[in-house]
């Protein structure tokens, strides 16, 4: 009997019984998979390999054991494109040579990672001293490290502005036991496991917090936005110094999420009203060009899924619609803007997920409808018509052995030859990247 090919190769290139194990089954009543446990740890786990149910090589490119790249809206990459950054098993930071995949130490010890800039060749992290923190930016060329701020109270910074002179971070100002209440994960890069009933109580709290910037030329704060909302996900524009976007955070169905404002404290704006009930967005994040933000948009939530962009010029709206059995925890886009790429899902804490959609996506997005793309509309009171079109799709990984509550968070590389993911796939979390472009037959 002639050999299976799919079966040899699958045996001579991995040889780890943890990648050869089939597709967990569904529930026949829930018709869900089996609840996300950690995988065996696997040593010495290869550098290099194509996934058997794709054909996309795959490459493992940090060194250490419980590495990860960041989270999928953080800028990890150098302004050149060169290199990018992962966090450490002691949570400091290695640089990645994007051409080679060499790792160099650049941060020891235990800092918490921020972003990269996007002007200048620097990571900014915050580090604990002496019961407070804070603001470093260190060179990814240089090595040389500069404190620009010292944070008061229980203040944290989240986000580094295009020109690099602005810091923004939220603050809960109620007394000091309660943002203790209300844990957001079970470990390194783990999100807790009931997810979603924690946003609940947090949200049902009413909290006063705010959101401030700290100038990084004189050191002064000055507070934004203070209420009893959730404020949560700042993202600096990556090109306009004086915009920035934050979330009113919880359960998505329950908030209006997306919003903008201006550094100075104008310009207050809603993102994506909501118009239908249980209607939901959220996980948004900046066009490489600052031009649009992009953000999953439900309606209702867990019944149609779209990933919808917003012209923050002009208005104009667009959704890609995409199948329920490929909706993705985060979604990401090339830096040309052609490609959108996705990590799948499983439950939880994803409730309408399965197995089935345990994959990295790659996305082509279609704005053609019927054969002929859209044109400029409008409503007759000069309302712009939301754009509409699909994404055709093309599974890059199969993350059979992921363990979902470690979210993947994929971008792409610079030049969208790679999407770049972590995985716990081998017991350990490392960093990845698979090629976007398939494989040739000759193997690895």
């Amino acid at each position: 009997m002639r050999p299976n090919p799919r079966l040899v190769l699958a045996l001579l290139l991995l040889p780890l019984a943890a990648l050869a194990q089939s597709r967990p089954a569904l529930d026949p009543v829930t018709g869900r998979g089996p609840e996300p446990t950690t995988p065996p740890v696997v040593k010495n786990p290869p550098r290099s390999w194509i996934d058997p149910d794709t054909g996309h090589r795959v490459i493992r490119i940090s060194d250490e054991p419980d590495t990860e790249s960041l989270y999928f809206n953080d800028n990890s990459i150098s302004p050149d494109g060169k290199e990018m950054i992962v966090t450490t098993a002691e949570g400091g930071v290695d640089v990645v040579d994007l051409a080679t995949w060499a790792n160099r130490r650049l941060v020891p010890g235990r800092v918490r990672v921020i972003m990269v800039g996007h002007k200048t060749n620097r990571v900014f992290y915050l580090k604990a001293e002496g019961g407070k923190s804070a603001l470093y930016a260190t060179g990814l060329d240089t090595g040389r490290t500069e404190k620009l701020a010292e944070l008061a109270g229980r203040g944290g910074i989240s986000a580094i502005n295009a020109d690099e002179t602005l810091a923004a971070g939220t603050e809960v100002l109620d007394p000091d036991d309660a943002p203790r209440r209300f844990p957001t994960g079970n470990g390194k890069g783990y999100q807790a496991e009931d997810k979603h009933e924690m946003m609940d109580r947090r949200l049902a709290a009413h909290l006063l917090n705010e959101i401030y910037t700290i100038d990084l030329r004189t050191g002064e704060r000055k507070s934004l936005i203070r209420n009893r909302d959730w404020l949560n996900h700042l993202q600096f524009s990556p090109t306009d110094p004086g915009l920035l976007m934050y979330c009113h955070e919880g359960p998505w169905w329950k908030v209006d999420r997306i919003w903008t404002i201006r550094t100075d404290g104008t310009g207050n704006t809603l993102v994506q009203p909501r118009t239908m009930e249980m209607e939901a967005s959220g996980h948004e994040f900046w066009s490489h060009d600052g031009k649009t933000i992009w953000y999953d948009h439900q309606t209702p939530w867990g019944t149609v899924f779209w990933v919808s962009g917003y012209n923050v010029a002009t208005g104009e709206r667009i959704s890609y619609h995409i199948e329920r059995s490929e909706w993705s925890i985060h979604f990401n886009q090339s830096d040309d803007q052609k490609l959108f790429c996705g990590d799948g899902s499983d439950n939880p804490p994803a409730p309408w997920a399965d197995a089935a959609n345990r994959w990295i996506y790659l996305f082509l997005p279609d704005d053609q409808i019927n054969g002929a793309p859209w044109r400029s509309m409008h409503w007759d009171y000069g309302h712009p018509v939301v754009r509409a079109g699909l994404f055709h799709s093309e599974k890059l990984v199969h993350l059979v052995r992921h363990n979902y509550l470690l979210e993947p968070n994929p971008f792409f590389t610079p030049d969208r030859k790679y999407v770049i993911f972590r995985s716990d796939m081998f017991g350990d979390t490392y960093a990845f990247a698979v090629e976007v472009a398939k494989a040739g037959p000759a193997g690895p």
